[in-house]
């Protein structure tokens, strides 16, 4: 059991080192954000706009 736990501990020291040395390791996070943070703006852009087409619509006069 002692041995496996070492060899875990080793083997996440090994990652932790190989994902630091990488220059670009944040970038995959940021952009996951920066691409929610979009959507979302643009979600809300379309049911603002939604609300303000179908309020002006129903104000026409048809007959």
């Amino acid at each position: 059991m002692t041995a496996l736990l070492t060899y875990i501990a080793a083997e996440m020291r090994h990652r932790w080192r190989m994902v630091r040395a990488t220059k670009d390791g944040g970038y995959t996070t940021e952009a996951v954000v920066a691409t929610a943070v979009l959507v979302t703006l643009a979600i809300l852009a379309i049911g603002i706009i939604y609300t303000k087409v179908s309020g002006k619509a129903n104000t026409i006069d048809l007959g």
